[in-house]
């Protein structure tokens, strides 16, 4: 099983860049699906006004063809969650595809409304939830990683606590998408850490399946978004990795695992509020020089020193993997 892992990641990978080789000429010349850059964000990132949108196709495709090619054992099998779970991100990722579509159309950089938005996705998270537990694949059961114990939550607190965390997974993966290859460079361990407890928990194999096809495509599309990118992932590619990442975590009964595998993401997530919410109580008065943390480190920061976008890719992915091998060890237990 794990050469079939490695090879379904290989082989998304292949496919996703392909996919971008004809893509971005047809995103960029035929649909003009340029991104607009809001003024208020650092002034050097106007440069890449007009660089093609919706990139998170690519990497949807080729989880989607590589889930059809290596998937079918499982579905033999009846056990569908690889399905459901790519159902569960791609639905996210319609949300963001009609949100991007809308920017696209009106030549703006908003789409669709921010509670329209937050109310499709809450949506979303009862239904994977409920689904998820009427086919018997979720418990109530929370674990907590490190300390190697369970315990069991009311049905409303739990269900109320799993939509709180999908939604704020999900957001804090688009809010870190403003920075060439940021998004996919600090997902890609996290991603590599579901594939590899699949090896240590063999009953999941269908959930590994999914996260090593999702893996594969992020890198090939990696290959297009990295500095200097030449397509974005848009909140098609964003939301739809989220939702993937959320799913990954609720699927193994280990939500809480995500505050510490998902740092960079958290840290992205509180920025932006703490920001916020010191601007409104002090009458103006700013924590960071700009909210996300990723802005704030480009624009010097507190230190000075001004990050240029590859040394924040590097950052971000250097810790993202620190984080994922701390993360198994608090999960090792478990197996």
């Amino acid at each position: 099983m794990t050469f079939k892992l490695i090879i379904a990641s290989a082989v998304s990978t292949l496919i996703s860049y392909i996919i971008g080789i004809y893509m971005i000429p047809w995103l960029r010349d035929k649909k003009k699906a340029g991104q607009k850059i809001k003024k208020i964000g650092p002034t050097w990132h106007m440069s890449k006004a007009g660089t093609p949108t919706m990139g998170g196709v690519f990497f949807i495709a080729s989880t989607a063809v590589t889930l059809g090619l290596f998937g079918s054992t499982f579905t033999v099998l009846k056990d569908y969650r690889h399905i459901i779970l790519f159902v569960f991100a791609f639905l996210y990722g319609l949300i963001g595809f009609i949100d991007d579509y809308s920017k696209v159309r009106k030549k703006r950089n908003t789409g669709l409304s921010t509670k329209s938005k937050f109310l499709l996705q809450i949506v979303l998270a009862l239904a994977l939830v409920y689904f998820l537990r009427q086919m018997n694949y979720l418990s109530e059961l929370i674990y907590v990683p490190f300390f190697n114990i369970s315990f069991k939550l009311p049905s409303l607190v739990y269900y109320t606590f799993m939509v709180i965390f999908i939604v704020g997974t999900v957001n804090s993966v688009n809010i870190t998408d403003g920075v060439d290859g940021l998004a996919a460079g600090t997902s890609i361990p996290v991603l590599a850490f579901f594939v590899i407890i699949c090896q240590f928990w063999n009953r999941n194999y269908a959930i590994g399946i999914f996260a090593s096809s999702l893996l594969g495509g992020l890198i090939g599309f990696l290959g297009h978004n990295y500095f200097p990118a030449k397509v974005f992932m848009g909140d098609t590619g964003s939301l739809f990795l989220g939702g993937a990442i959320a799913g990954l975590a609720i699927s193994f009964d280990m939500p809480l695992i995500l505050v510490v595998l998902c740092l960079m993401f958290v840290i992205e997530t509180l920025s932006d509020i703490i920001q916020v919410s010191y601007f409104k109580l002090s009458g103006g008065k700013r924590v960071f020089k700009m909210a996300p943390f990723h802005h704030h480190l480009e624009m010097g920061g507190w230190t000075g020193k001004k990050w240029s976008e590859t040394e924040l890719f590097t950052l971000y992915l250097s810790i993202s993997t620190v984080c994922a091998i701390i993360s198994f060890m608090g999960i090792y237990n478990r197996f």
